[in-house]
Parts: structure tokens; C-alpha cells; sequence
């Protein structure tokens, strides 16, 4: 029998609160060839009798729960290893669909054009009552563009211009590799660039998901921590130096300090002993040369956040009631 045409993955770990938001988001799409993948990795809450209530009215919900707890990475994988489906559509547990025809929009632009190999779309930031933050896009219009492309200017503008798991779809068979257990700030960012370089993406500017940010949240804390910094440094050395990267040599060792600089950053918010910043620093870049360049830095900094800004021009939307 042939599976789904979508596999909506919800990897979840203690968010019983917010998953009945997340599944009903799904429930509510126009298009409804698709089913709801729950792996719950040994929560501690109700999220067991949550989702079985929903699995019971509704047959396309599948639910599993993990016999120990495997992490977060792992648990992704798993989701990616138990769909049926021919696409990949992450909806995480404290996230939902904002559109009802998310779905609808995103699987015609990858059942088009073979050459596509991820797509995403706009989305909102919502706080822990649902309420709407922003609308974030990185992009002005709907568009295609070379998988490269997109790589380059994510290294160069030092972003995510693509969006979390929430916002992306891709084809299963061009995730096998899976996510990579190494990385835990910016792992999804690190699948993004692997499906680019096998295809293009599709960007549709419309808000079709929401992301919410909350105190307890995992990339919330990341940030605060030497995780985020040093998954910098893995995607630095596995993609900066690529033969498609066309990012000039003085900007890539701005881009290198910039990030050795939040080292000292995170010793100075007390989130990092002064000891491992100085080891981590002469580690990644050299004590003395780190603070001999200093003062050029504190100085080229503002221009280069003017000039990207002037070079990109994003849009960000605030929303305020």
C-alpha cells in the first residue's frame, strides 16, 4: 500500500501544554494526504494521554514513545526514519501551521520542479499565548533560487535566511543521511545546506507557520551557552571553504573573528569561566592576535551590519497589538 503523500513529523519532549495547538494546526489543512508522526522522547507529562486522545478520532495520527530518552537529534532522526510519506514536514511540538493551507502551498512547488530540493516560507513569532510577536521574512516575493546561492549568503550574512524545521519542507529520500548528531544549536541549518547542495529552493512569502518563543525553550538557551558558538565553528569548516562559496577571503576572517569574539562575549555575561574563554580563544584564533585586532573590529563591525543591511534588505514585519 502506498503511504502518505506528506509525513507531518512532531518530535516532542514535555510540551503536553502546547501540543494540542501543534496537532490541531495540522487537523485544520485543506490538504489532507498526509500523516501526523508524534515521537515522544519519555516526557514527564501528560503528553501520553494528549495524543492518544487525538489518535483515537483521528487514524492518519501515529504515536510512539521511546523506551529511554535518546536525545534531540536522535529523536529528529527517528521521525525521518519512521515516515511514509515522500515529503518531510516538521511541525514541532510548540510550534503549529499558521495557515490552513500551508500543506496546500508547499507540496505543489516540490511535486513541480524535481530541481527543488527544500522549500520554506515566511512565518510568525508567537509568545507562549499564541500571541504574535513578528512576521519574519528574509525574502521580498516568492522566489527560486540556487541551492548555492542561498549557502552563500546564509555564511555571508551570518543568518538563517531559511527558517526552522517548522517552516521547511524537503524530500524524504534527500534526508537519509539524517540531521547530524555533532551539531545542537544550528543542526537544522546544517541539514538545510546538505538538501541545497543537492537542489534549489523555493521560498513563498506568505506566513504559513508560526514559531513560538518561550522561556523554555531549547534554542532560547543554546544562545546563551558556547553550543551555539561552537556549531558555528563546525559549519564554518565543513562549508566555508567549499569551491561554490564565493564569499571574499577578507570576510570570511571577519565572519571567523566575529565569531571567536562571542567567546570573550559569553565570559563577559558571565555564561563562560574566564579560563575556558582564553583556551577556547588561543585555541580558535590565537590570544594575542585576537586582542591586537580588537579595536579594528569594534570599528568595522557597524559597517558591515550597515552594508549587509543596505546589500539584503530584508523585511521585518512588527506586529503590536
Amino acid at each position: 500500500m502506498n503511504g502518505p503523500k506528506v509525513s507531518i513529523c512532531i518530535p516532542t519532549y514535555n510540551y503536553a501544554r502546547f501540543l494540542p495547538e501543534a496537532i490541531d494546526s495540522v487537523l485544520k489543512q485543506t490538504f489532507t494526504d498526509y500523516e501526523i508522526l508524534i515521537i515522544d522522547d519519555c516526557s514527564h507529562d501528560n503528553t501520553k494521554e494528549v495524543v492518544s486522545e487525538y489518535a483515537k478520532k483521528d487514524k492518519r495520527i501515529r504515536f510512539k514513545i521511546n523506551l529511554i530518552n535518546i536525545g534531540m537529534v536522535n529523536n529528529w532522526n527517528l521521525c525521518l526514519s519512521e515516515a511514509r510519506g515522500e515529503y518531510i514536514k516538521f511541525v514541532f511540538s510548540d510550534d503549529l501551521l499558521s495557515s490552513s493551507n500551508a500543506l496546500q502551498k508547499m507540496v505543489p512547488v516540490l511535486d513541480s520542479d524535481p530541481n527543488i530540493s527544500l522549500v520554506s516560507s515566511a512565518r510568525k513569532f508567537i509568545d507562549s499565548e499564541s500571541k504574535i510577536i513578528k512576521i519574519l521574512s528574509h525574502f521580498k516575493n516568492d522566489t527560486v533560487l540556487s541551492g548555492e546561492e542561498v549557502i552563500n549568503r546564509c555564511l555571508s550574512e551570518q543568518k538563517n535566511l531559511i527558517g526552522e524545521p517548522t517552516a521547511v519542507m524537503f524530500r524524504k529520500k534527500d534526508a537519509k543521511r539524517g540531521f547530524m548528531p555533532h551539531y545542537t544549536h544550528i543542526v537544522d541549518l546544517e541539514m538545510w545546506f546538505y538538501l541545497l547542495e543537492i537542489g534549489g529552493f523555493a521560498y513563498i512569502h506568505e506566513p504559513l507557520c508560526s514559531f513560538r518563543i518561550h522561556p523554555d525553550q531549547q534554542t532560547k538557551k543554546n544562545t546563551k551557552f558556547f553550543t551555539a558558538v561552537e556549531d558555528n565553528f563546525y559549519l564554518y569548516d565543513e562549508y566555508m571553504n567549499k569551491p561554490y562559496i564565493k564569499i571574499p577571503s577578507l570576510h570570511k576572517k571577519y565572519i571567523w573573528y566575529d565569531n571567536v569574539y562571542h567567546i570573550w562575549k559569553l565570559y563577559k555575561t558571565q555564561n563562560l569561566s574566564k579560563g575556558i574563554a582564553i583556551k577556547e580563544i588561543e585555541t580558535r584564533y590565537g590570544y594575542t592576535k585576537f586582542f591586537t585586532l580588537y579595536p579594528f573590529y569594534k570599528i568595522y563591525k557597524p559597517f558591515q551590519k550597515l552594508f549587509r543591511k543596505i546589500r539584503c534588505g530584508r523585511g521585518i514585519y512588527k506586529i503590536s497589538d
